[in-house]
């Protein structure tokens, strides 16, 4: 059980990243969400909509994860640095790996769903309406790889 000043921190690093990858978590922990500042605007706008169809923390646009959640009372869902082949995805997840063998909290996740550790998403349907209300610009990508809203995956490593 979480204690009640615990924060739950998602780093996306493109907006969908979120939903693809940890829809799940943005509907149980009420998440903040980190996105990378190198987002375009149009994506960035987009993801500034998911506010408005599901209860979540604070939006920010960053380069690197704030000293601030580098604590015992957050938990980083952070991509996968060894499953995920996107540079930015990696360069975000090497920055996580080096956070989690400093002893605090994090869990990989994965966007491609290539990795080992992949589940069944039980509520799909409502997963895909957000994706597709919240990014209409990249709609494409879910409707012809249902892999996309079918499946999740977290990943814990144990030092």
């Amino acid at each position: 059980m979480e204690k009640e000043n615990h924060v739950n921190v998602i780093v996306a690093p493109h907006p969908d990243d979120e939903i693809i990858g940890c829809y799940e978590i943005l509907t149980t922990k009420k998440p903040i969400i980190i996105y990378s500042i190198s987002t375009n605007q149009q994506r960035s706008a987009e993801a500034l909509k998911l506010k408005d169809h599901i209860d979540i923390g604070v939006q920010l646009f960053l380069n690197s994860i704030p000293n601030s959640f580098i604590n015992p009372n957050t938990t980083l869902y952070i991509p996968d640095p060894i499953y995920e082949i996107h540079p930015e995805h990696r360069r975000w997840g090497h920055m996580g790996e080096s956070i989690a063998r400093g002893g605090f909290d994090v869990i990989f996740y994965n966007t491609l769903m290539n990795a080992p550790y992949i589940h069944e998403v039980q509520e799909f349907k409502e997963k895909e309406e957000l994706l597709s209300k919240v990014y209409p610009s990249q709609i494409d990508l879910w409707k012809y790889e249902k892999k996309y809203i079918l499946f999740e995956g977290r990943n814990k490593w144990i030092f």
